[in-house]
């Protein structure tokens, strides 16, 4: 995956966040602190396992947030 998907992963993750706190966030989806600010700035991107917990949370789906899936 390019570094620019991985800019633009992150900030659709940190979008979809909102007003709460990475705290919250990674404690709800069961991930630390430190692995959901580098997901948001691009630094790493998720094992699947991980996307699919991401996904769940924010009720959307893998594709939509994690690969350019547009709606035909």
């Amino acid at each position: 995956m390019k570094n620019t998907d991985n800019n633009k992963i992150g900030s659709l993750l940190k979008s979809l966040r909102g007003s709460r706190t990475i705290k919250d966030v990674a404690k709800s989806i069961g991930i630390s602190e430190s692995a959901l600010a580098m997901y948001e700035t691009g630094k790493r991107v998720p094992r699947d396992e991980i996307k699919m917990k991401i996904s769940k949370y924010y009720k959307k789906s893998v594709g939509s947030i994690f690969f350019e899936e547009s709606a035909h």
